[in-house]
């Protein structure tokens, strides 16, 4: 009870309006940038553009960090950076889904772009949604913690034995079958457009059904992510702004790393592993163990390390 009870405390803490303004505002001007300047015309993207953008994306998180820790105080930031971290490791995962998903509906790279854009924008708003049901939860019910330990350390068990269908086929999927029993839907890529107009009748383009099933696995991996961070901080600023850096850069993340997340073949273990630790820590203060907030960012940190140089030192099948 105890524990509880200090979590509580932390989460009386709560951010300036100015804060939030601050942080809508560099958000704003990020999504502008990226629709109306950078991509404005549907092009493939470059390997030195992906990779300035990925790192470009990854220096505003962190100076936004460094934000934190001058009005909140280092301990709020290193929470921030945890959850950064954990955040962007698992939209590692992510990226192998979206892969199989653009794949099997055979969009060409230079219109994923549109896709993604609009699947990171839909998922600003839903994180928000799910994130804010989720503090209500704590709030109102402390121990739904110790349920979120649980949800997190049985799905790192089953994330460490479950093996991915690469030739899965979305077109064979129940989704699928279910939106074109109610919608007109073609399998023909018709430029950028979500939706098509032919005989008088509306069509529902390839695009448009990647972007549901992206938006849709986008709120099924949400419940790994959410319960994660909510039992690093119940800081609902460093919750939300930490979830949203990590899926700002998911698309520049994605145009890099696509092609070579399959070769990462310690990264899935490593992320199961994250997920048992920080589903067991809730629990480590009953047998007397202790785990400050710089702690949990380095051995998140050194988990993912050891889980990408392991990769990297596999002897490859030849």
């Amino acid at each position: 009870m105890e524990f509880l009870q200090h979590l509580s405390e932390n989460h009386t803490i709560l951010s300036a309006p100015w804060m939030w303004t601050i942080f809508g505002i560099i958000v704003l001007v990020l999504l502008y940038l990226d629709l109306f300047v950078f991509h404005r015309h549907a092009e493939e993207p470059k390997l030195s553009g992906t990779l300035a953008a990925c790192i470009f994306y990854i220096a505003i998180a962190l100076i936004f960090g460094i934000f934190v820790i001058y009005e909140r105080g280092w301990e709020t930031g290193v929470l921030y950076y945890t959850g950064f971290l954990v955040e962007k490791s698992l939209s590692l995962d992510n990226i192998f889904v979206i892969s199989v998903i653009f794949t099997s509906l055979k969009i060409e790279r230079k219109y994923q772009h549109r896709v993604l854009f609009w699947g990171i924008l839909g998922a600003i708003v839903m994180r928000g949604i799910l994130i804010g049901v989720g503090d209500v939860l704590v709030v109102n019910f402390h121990w739904i913690l110790y349920l979120f330990s649980a949800f997190l350390i049985y799905t790192g068990i089953k994330m460490s034995f479950h093996k991915e269908d690469e030739n899965s086929d979305i077109q064979e999927s129940k989704m699928y079958k279910i939106i074109s029993k109610y919608f007109h839907v073609t399998k023909e890529i018709r430029g950028e457009h979500f939706f098509v107009k032919e005989n008088g009748k509306h069509y529902i383009t390839p695009l448009f059904f990647a972007l549901l099933i992206i938006e849709t696995m986008d709120v099924i991996f949400a419940f790994d992510s959410i319960p994660a961070i909510f039992l690093i901080t119940q800081d609902v600023f460093v919750v939300y702004t930490s979830n949203i850096f990590a899926i700002l850069g998911l698309r520049a993340l994605y145009f890099l790393l696509a092609a070579a997340v399959n070769s990462f073949a310690y990264l899935k273990p490593a992320l199961s592993v994250i997920l048992i630790f920080i589903g067991s820590k809730i629990f480590l203060p009953y047998i007397g163990i202790t785990i400050s907030s710089v702690q949990s960012l380095s051995i998140t940190f050194s988990i993912i390390g050891i889980g990408i140089i392991a990769s990297l030192l596999k002897p490859k099948r030849l």
